[in-house]
């Protein structure tokens, strides 16, 4: 099926959507602002202008990935957590990839025959963080304005030891290699794909989404539940469902099918 021919994929795609905040796009229109407010946990009267201001006085102000074009041949893997990775030997499949996105937590020490060792893309936000290692992106998905000012504290004063829960007041991290996801990117990846399903879309679909504007191929591995139908973390024991909380777990998933179905995107189960 053509990119161009399916209805569904291109109601939902929108290529001239920033994933990546920078000074030049970093206003935010009426209704994106109202909508991301409204993720805030308290009505911090923060002035959001000068929150950016200094984001990208520390960190790399740059229009990353416009270099799309036919003869572009990027390959993503997306490593999200699930028991499923257990046993699967995907490490090395993991590792041929340009581009291995992995999300919050996630470890790869001891777990490499299953996930792999290389990370080249780290997703979190304060609630998620861990040290990287210098050659690892740190990409920021900024559900508050807090976690803008978490990230900015880390580098300079580190007194934001606090959240809505107690966060690490610095990481170990390249600062020459941060990325902060343009908050329009989540309301799209909400309205757009979700349908407004949910709160707002998880961390790890929000991440499939981002992947489909910068890579050309995508796959995805430690999505869904184990062979038997339970939902944990390959990394520990604790038993998550994909129904509960915020996120429509149940859409999500419906959509992430879509899109294999579409062959836009290939799902290794590791069963």
């Amino acid at each position: 099926m053509g990119f161009l021919d399916d209805d569904w994929f291109m109601y939902r795609y929108n290529p001239t959507i920033p994933a990546l905040l920078n000074r030049k796009n970093s206003v935010l229109p009426g209704d994106t602002n109202k909508w991301w407010r409204g993720l805030q946990p308290s009505k911090l009267r923060v002035n959001y202008t000068e929150v950016v201001d200094q984001l990208f006085s520390l960190f790399p102000d740059e229009d990353h990935y416009s270099d799309a074009g036919p003869d572009r041949c990027r390959t993503c893997a997306v490593v999200g957590n699930s028991g499923n990775l257990l046993r699967s030997n995907y490490g090395q499949l993991i590792d041929s990839h340009d581009l291995v996105i992995r999300i919050n937590k996630g470890p790869t020490k001891g777990y490499e025959k299953d996930v792999g060792f290389k990370t080249t893309h780290r997703v979190l936000y304060p609630e998620s963080a861990v040290d990287l290692d210098d050659n690892t992106h740190l990409v920021l998905f900024p559900f508050k304005i807090r976690d803008m000012q978490w990230l900015i504290s880390t580098v300079t004063t580190r007194h934001i030891t606090r959240t809505y829960t107690q966060v690490k007041s610095s990481i170990k991290a390249n600062k020459n290699k941060v990325m902060i996801l343009h908050p329009a990117f989540i309301k799209y990846a909400y309205e757009k794909w979700l349908q407004k399903n949910g709160k707002y879309p998880s961390t790890g679909f929000i991440t499939l989404v981002f992947a489909l504007h910068v890579c050309d191929q995508v796959n995805l591995f430690g999505f869904g539940a184990t062979s038997n139908g339970t939902w944990h973390h390959y990394f520990d024991k604790s038993h998550t469902h994909y129904k509960g909380g915020p996120h429509k777990g149940d859409i999500e998933n419906i959509t992430m099918h879509q899109l294999e179905h579409r062959n836009k995107i290939s799902i290794y189960k590791g069963y």
